[in-house]
């Protein structure tokens, strides 16, 4: 529809509203005032027995009424948009209500917006009104896979009320990841490593940073495969998304059968990205709710 002629399309709309409306005329002036000149049957026909076939014209009330909305339909389509292009006299159109509504949306908020925008988020947490906004925000928009009080549920979406952030907690990567969002990546690495393989890796997973993974029969694997991604130290890279192998926080569970499952079939997990959803002062609010970071910008 796009790169139809707007001017044929225009002018195809104004006819048929102008045809319809001369139409309407006619059929209702036929019906009230034209004299087809035939006599009137002396013996009108019966139907059923007793159902008398009448004459009787249709009552005057309805003219007044049709004739009283063929007015206003006339006026209105002076003053409004009816006929193709035309705008109307008082040039109204929903494009220009919703520029005015963004005005007026501006006028009234642009004030607590530029605040939210350019404040410290350790001065907008002091703020109850902005912390209740941004939980709102919270519940409509990340409260179903997050939960209600951000924990995290299912064994498959993340707690955000701790400091262990896959991708990084910073109040520029928590933003990142809530305007962009984020697609795990962990390959499944079971036809490399075979079955005892995998059982040996997520021994030494487990051993990591705990004592007791040197000399591990896992540790040239390791080494080969994962060093890359999660670090020497299995620390992890909020770069990358590699989680922290040595802390006691796991996504998918750390007992022996969760992590066989995620060093032989990988994890696609995803966040999905809100940048479209969310306005910059929207992402901005969450952004103060869920950084640790006091301090940030």
């Amino acid at each position: 529809m796009a790169d139809m002629p707007t001017d044929f399309w225009s002018g195809w709309i104004a006819t048929l509203t102008i045809v319809s409306f001369i139409g309407l005329a006619w059929f209702v002036f036929s019906i009230y005032f034209s004299d087809d000149g035939e006599p009137e049957a002396t013996d009108p026909p019966v139907w059923d027995e007793d159902l008398h076939e009448g004459s009787n014209p249709a009552p005057m009330w309805w003219f007044w009424l049709i004739l009283a909305l063929m007015v206003f339909s006339v006026i209105y389509m002076m003053l409004y948009p009816g006929l193709g292009s035309y705008a109307g006299a008082l040039k109204w159109s929903q494009g220009g209500r919703l520029i005015d509504s963004f005005a007026d949306y501006e006028s009234e908020f642009g004030g607590i917006r530029k605040l939210v925008a350019e404040g410290q988020l350790n001065t907008l947490r002091e703020d109850a009104s902005l912390v209740t906004s941004a939980e709102r925000i919270f519940d409509r928009n990340c409260a179903a896979c997050h939960g209600y009080d951000a924990a995290g549920q299912a064994a498959n979406f993340p707690d955000l009320t701790d400091a262990d952030w896959q991708w990084g907690g910073t109040p520029e990567q928590i933003e990142q990841s809530i305007r962009g969002g984020r697609k795990a990546a962990m390959v499944g690495w079971a036809a490399v490593l075979g079955d005892k393989g995998v059982v040996q890796m997520a021994d030494y997973v487990k051993k990591l940073g705990r004592g007791g993974a040197d000399g591990h029969p896992a540790q040239s694997q390791y080494n080969q495969f994962c060093i890359a991604c999660h670090g020497a130290d299995g620390g992890g890279n909020a770069v990358l998304g590699a989680p922290n192998l040595i802390d006691d926080v796991w996504l998918y569970g750390n007992d022996d059968a969760a992590l066989r499952h995620t060093i032989a079939n990988g994890r696609t997990g995803e966040m999905p990205a809100f940048g479209e959803r969310l306005d910059d002062t929207q992402i901005r609010l969450l952004v103060m709710l869920l950084s640790r970071d006091a301090n940030g910008p």
